[in-house]
């Protein structure tokens, strides 16, 4: 599979040497294990990977460093996989490089046209978005640039704390790391499950990527619009176990009206609003080991303690458990250091 790196002026240099290194990997988990999906060839490297600028010439990086090039955007090449990265953002949170992402979105536009998968990690959305890629289907982007991309891309589908998503042939992941999710994704979807467990194994990174629900703020979302937020401090403060229909009521509306407004706003349904604000409200709770499953599960609006880990683990990733630990092993007390 031939893939191509996009590097813009202003890129991150870790997201493009990260690629590079993760396909080099994979390769050789793939050669070094014959007998694991023995029909892929192992007479050449599986990914062969080029970095790609637009007129073949070194650009520099988010630091002023040199990026080397492999090729340019006039080069008649046939790439199954092209993928932009992380790079550097101006004061209203959009690449600094305009003219440089306009003409870089003109090419991926002829290269989907032509069959390339086009994928993005992090702020790299932002050149499919401009291309017109992701008007229309579902994406992802990092947490923090979420109401910028919803904002600028009002044809997009972006879902809110989604690590990865794909939809006809068009990949984004979010976070500046979150090329190492992407890579294993590619690897699972040409190479199979088995050799993308054992890349991640290499690389010690997860096999799946975790929901950037975990590393998100909680009410950050809500907190970009009046009506969520107000709606947020009615679960949280007045009645988290309050329905669709009430929660409508309480903000003097229809719930035709409430969905209607949610959709466009944060691509949500209110009832994804209320599960959501629930569940933030238990990744705090969770923070103190003084309170039981069962208490935060009731803090929460839930009736049950068995719905309250279903609805946890369907938007985290893990289960409530798993994520009080995930939180003790992260806390100062217990890093070892002084």
């Amino acid at each position: 599979m031939r893939v191509a790196l996009l590097a813009l002026p202003g890129n991150m240099r870790s997201a493009l040497a990260g690629l590079a290194d993760m396909f080099w990997l994979s390769n050789q988990v793939i050669r070094l294990n014959p007998t694991v999906n023995p029909e892929i060839s192992r007479d050449i490297p599986f990914f062969d990977v080029r970095t790609i600028t637009a007129d073949g010439q070194p650009v520099r990086d988010v630091q002023g460093r040199i990026i080397e090039s492999d090729g340019s955007f006039s080069e008649p090449d046939n790439f199954g996989l092209i993928i932009a990265s992380g790079m550097q953002l101006d004061e209203h949170k959009f690449p600094a490089d305009r003219a440089a992402v306009s003409s870089a979105a003109e090419w991926l536009r002829v290269k989907y046209s032509e069959g390339s998968c086009i994928a993005s990690a992090c702020a790299g959305g932002f050149v499919l978005g401009e291309a017109g890629l992701l008007n229309g289907r579902i994406c992802t982007t990092t947490w923090w640039l979420y109401p910028t991309f919803a904002e600028r891309y009002p044809l997009a589908k972006p879902i809110w704390g989604k690590a990865l998503a794909e939809q006809d042939n068009v990949i984004t992941a979010g976070g500046p790391l979150s090329w190492v999710d992407l890579v294993i994704y590619i690897v699972r979807n040409h190479a199979g499950n088995e050799l993308a467990k054992l890349t991640a194994d290499m690389a010690v990174a997860d096999s799946q990527p975790l929901s950037q629900q975990i590393y998100a703020p909680a009410g950050f979302l809500n907190s970009r619009h009046p009506l969520l937020t107000k709606a947020e401090n009615l679960l949280r403060y007045q009645n988290p176990a309050m329905t669709v229909e009430q929660l409508a009521a309480a903000l003097n509306m229809t719930t035709r009206t409430l969905n209607r407004k949610m959709k466009t706003l944060i691509q949500e349904s209110p009832k994804d609003f209320i599960t959501r604000v629930r569940i933030e409200t238990a990744s705090v709770l969770l923070e103190s080991p003084g309170k039981t499953i069962s208490q935060i599960a009731n803090a929460c609006g839930y009736g049950d303690e068995t719905s309250f880990r279903r609805a946890f683990s369907a938007m985290m990733g893990m289960s409530p458990g798993s994520f009080r630990k995930r939180l003790l092993t992260k806390s100062p007390s217990n890093s070892g250091c002084e």
